[in-house]
C-alpha cells in the first residue's frame, strides 16, 4: 500500500535498518524502539533478522515480543512490539559477533536494498540506518563500499551528505580525502556545486530561503592574503556566483566562529571545507547527537555517526543515543522533503545550476 506523500499530518513510518547484525546495530534498535517519544512520533520498522533481535530483546527487554511481519503496511506501531521484515536469509551465527564476517556484510547490504525498494514504493517515509562494516560488506560481495555508494547507486542519484547537531547544520565540499588533497580539490566550481546544492537541498527541507556561511580555509580568513590566498581566489569568486544564481550566502566567515554563529542560529546552515573542520565543529559540541542525514535522494536517510563498535557488541552497554536523534531528524524532514523534492524536482530543468552535481562518502 503506497503512502500519500501529500499528506503531512500522519505518523512517518521510518525503516530502521539493522546494520552489521555483528555489531551494536541490533543492540541499539531494540533500546531505541523503547523510548516512549519516539513511539508518540512515528511508527518504526526494522529491517533485519527476527532471531538476532528477539536474541537482544530478551537480554535487554525480557518479554518484549519480537514479530516477524512481511510489509510495513503490517505493522501495529504499538510500544509492546518490535515489528521486523527480514532482509536476506535470515542467517547468522550470534557466535560470530564482534567480528568481520561475510554473512554479517550480506545481512547488511541487504537490510539496505530492502529498505530502499519499500520506500521507493512508497510504503515507507524514510530509512534510518545502523552502522555497517566496509570490511565485510565488500567480503561479502557486494560492489559498494558503503552506504552513500550503494544509496547512490540504488536510486541513480547523487547523495550530499549534511550534519545535524541541534541547531547547526554542516555541509563538506571535501570529505575522506587526506588534509593536502582536500586543499587541492578546492576550486571555484567545487566550492560553487557544494553551495548550491547545500541551498537546494535546504529548501527540500522546509527552508524557503535558507542562509549558509561558507568557513574560510586559513587562520583569519587569511588575512587579506597574508595567511594563504585561497580565500581571495577561490572562496571569494565562487561565493559571488552563488549570490548571482540567487543564493543567500555569506563567506569567507573565519572557521573558529562560524560553527558557534550557526549554532547561535546566525546561519541555517555553515559549509565546511573538507572533513575534520566539520566533523571536530560538531562532535565537541555533542558527539552523541550528531547525526549524519543524506540529502539529494527521493527521500530522506538518517544515520547513527558511529560505527559497529565491535569491541563492545553483545555486551549491552552500548548507547543508543545516536540512534535515537538520528530518528528524531527522520522525522522532522521525511515528508517535508519528500514532497519538497517531488515538487522541485519536477520544476527544474535537467540544466538547472542548483543541482547538486557531486557526491561524498560517508562512514
Amino acid at each position: 500500500m503506497s503512502r500519500d506523500c501529500k499528506d503531512v499530518t500522519s505518523k512517518p513510518v521510518l525503516l530502521v535498518t539493522m546494520g552489521d547484525p555483528a555489531g551494536i546495530g541490533p543492540e541499539i534498535c531494540v533500546k531505541a524502539l523503547g523510548h516512549p517519544a519516539i513511539r508518540k512520533v512515528c511508527k518504526p520498522v526494522i529491517i533485519g533478522i527476527p532471531q538476532v533481535l528477539a536474541w537482544y530483546a530478551g537480554m535487554l527487554r525480557p518479554g518484549l515480543a519480537v514479530t516477524a511481519i512481511s510489509s510495513p503496511a503490517e505493522a501495529s506501531g504499538g510500544p509492546e512490539a518490535l515489528e521486523v521484515i527480514l532482509a536476506g536469509d535470515g542467517a547468522f551465527d550470534l557466535a560470530a559477533t564482534g567480528t568481520v564476517s561475510p554473512g554479517a556484510g550480506h545481512a547488511a547490504y541487504s537490510a539496505l536494498a530492502a529498505a530502499i525498494v519499500l520506500v521507493q514504493s512508497g510504503e515507507a517515509d524514510a530509512i534510518v540506518t545502523c552502522p555497517l562494516n566496509k570490511e565485510a560488506l565488500v567480503s561479502s560481495g557486494s560492489p559498494y563500499i558503503d552506504h552513500t555508494e550503494a544509496l547512490a547507486a540504488l536510486t541513480h542519484t547523487s547523495p550530499l551528505t549534511m550534519f545535524e547537531v541541534r541547531q547547526l547544520r554542516i555541509f563538506f565540499a571535501t570529505r575522506h580525502v587526506s588534509l593536502e588533497q582536500s586543499i587541492n580539490l578546492l576550486d571555484k566550481e567545487t566550492v560553487l556545486k557544494t553551495i548550491t546544492g547545500a541551498s537546494l537541498n535546504m529548501r527540500r527541507l522546509g527552508f524557503p530561503a535558507p542562509r549558509l556561511a561558507v568557513a574560510a580555509l586559513n587562520p583569519h580568513a587569511g588575512e587579506g592574503g597574508l595567511f594563504g590566498r585561497q580565500e581571495i581566489e577561490v572562496l571569494a569568486p565562487a561565493i559571488a556566483e552563488a549570490k548571482n544564481r540567487g543564493v543567500n550566502v555569506t563567506g569567507p566567515v573565519p572557521a573558529d566562529s562560524v560553527f558557534a554563529q550557526g549554532l547561535k542560529g546566525r546561519y541555517d546552515a555553515v559549509i565546511s571545507l573538507y572533513h575534520d573542520q566539520g566533523h571536530i565543529a560538531a562532535k565537541t559540541y555533542d558527539f552523541e547527537r550528531t547525526v549524519s542525514v543524506t540529502l539529494g535522494l527521493p527521500f530522506i536517510r538518517t544515520s547513527v555517526d558511529h560505527g559497529t563498535a565491535f569491541d563492545i557488541a553483545g555486551k549491552g552497554v552500548a548507547s543508543e543515543v545516536s540512534l535515537v536523534e538520528a530518528m528524531k531528524s527522520a522525522v522532522r524532514y521525511a515528508q517535508v522533503y519528500r514532497r519538497n523534492y517531488q515538487i522541485m524536482t519536477a520544476q527544474a530543468s535537467p540544466a538547472d545550476p542548483r543541482l547538486p552535481a557531486t557526491r561524498d562518502e560517508e562512514s
